[in-house]
């Protein structure tokens, strides 16, 4: 079963993620916000995130990169309300741009195509599945 750690900081959204993400059979962990996220990963060990661009005092961009700095393959899809980041030259970096509504459809054939795409993310890492980014953090 894959794992997906949604980082949003909107309750409604992360609870809606959750139950549909359950109920198509992946494993989901969520967190408001970027203040814990590497921590998160590392404890977790996702194998896709799902990334929202503004977290408050974060910045969805900026995560992102971090992200690509210490775990340059771990598959994340950004997913923000508004269309206009998609033209960002920082989206580059995610695997997927898609802008947030109720219907989650579009999301779920970004997630199936991302992890098809790039296989098991653990496995790609090592024995342990973070061997890698564990001395990194």
């Amino acid at each position: 079963m894959n794992k997906i750690l949604i980082v949003d900081d909107d309750k409604f959204m992360r609870m809606l993620y959750d139950f549909e993400l359950s109920e198509a059979g992946y494993k989901v962990s969520t967190i408001a916000d970027g203040s814990g996220l590497m921590d998160a990963i590392e404890h977790e060990r996702p194998d896709l995130v799902v990334l929202d661009v503004k977290l408050g005092e974060y910045n969805g961009l900026d995560l992102l990169q971090e992200i690509r700095n210490k775990i340059y393959n771990l598959p994340v899809i950004l997913c923000s309300a508004y269309p206009i980041y998609k033209y960002d030259s920082r989206t580059i970096a995610a695997d997927y741009y898609v802008v947030k509504n109720a219907n989650l459809e579009e999301l779920k054939l970004k997630i199936k195509m991302a992890l098809e795409g790039g296989g098991d993310f653990n496995a790609r890492q090592g024995t342990d599945g973070f061997d890698r980014i564990s001395a990194a953090l």
